[in-house]
């Protein structure tokens, strides 16, 4: 979907969820469950029961796996999961098909770009330096970072905020529903990425995002994003 009215400069702040917007991990979240499936002298599962819970973080994952347990139960094993997933980072993983040329063509244009996300920050800023992004991201959030997460729009205005960028200058892209509630409550024009995780009853549409889109190489020229 294009937007309504074409731009033709690129926006002056990007920000990126991490998991499923930029970044494949599902092969490290499917590593991370099967070993402990493992542990326990389980059966593996497969990156097809994985993928789509992905955006929605461990506790997601875990329920996935461990079908059987309750929330306090799956509350019992995120510690593991983190701890495991830890060891499991980056090792699987990679960025989505798009998004280094995406990144390269915003760097080019002057625009800077940072990272929102869910993740722990631990666990995002250990990322940075193995896909190179360390000196190019100019502010990483993660989901432990304030008192709020996504959806609430606290982590994006304080990534505009440390950008020096006024929250309507900056684009929000997500693959999930939070993300783009957290950016229409941050008054921020948004992408949906729809390249992304979802699980099949999801409804993109419904999330009423600016923008939609299925690959990342639609966001390496202006005309891919929202309208200020």
């Amino acid at each position: 979907m294009s937007p309504s009215a074409p731009r033709a400069a690129f926006p002056a702040c990007a920000l990126f969820d991490l998991d499923g917007t930029l970044l494949d991990s599902a092969p490290d979240m499917l590593a991370t469950v099967n070993r402990m499936l493992a542990a326990r002298g389980r059966a593996p599962r497969a990156l097809a029961d994985i993928r789509p819970v992905v955006s929605r973080g461990a506790r997601a994952m875990a329920s996935v796996a461990f079908p059987e347990l309750d929330a306090e139960g799956i509350a019992a094993l995120v510690p593991e999961f983190l701890a495991v997933y830890a060891e499991e980072l980056g090792r699987h993983g990679a960025p989505f098909e798009g998004i280094e040329p995406m990144l390269a063509a915003l760097e080019a244009a002057g625009t800077r770009w940072g990272i929102v996300t869910n993740k722990p920050e631990y666990l995002a800023a250990r990322l940075l330096p193995q896909l190179g992004w360390q000196d190019r991201c100019a502010v990483l959030v993660g989901g432990d970072t304030l008192a709020e997460r996504k959806p609430h729009p606290l982590p994006l205005l304080h990534a505009a905020e440390a950008i020096g960028v006024a929250p309507g200058d900056c684009v929000y892209v997500g693959d999930d529903a939070r993300d783009i509630a957290a950016a229409r409550a941050a008054g921020m024009p948004s992408v949906v990425a729809l390249w992304g995780y979802r699980l099949e009853e999801d409804d993109p549409i419904a999330w009423q995002g600016d923008v939609m889109h299925d690959a990342p190489d639609a966001l390496a020229v202006p005309r891919g994003w929202p309208a200020p």
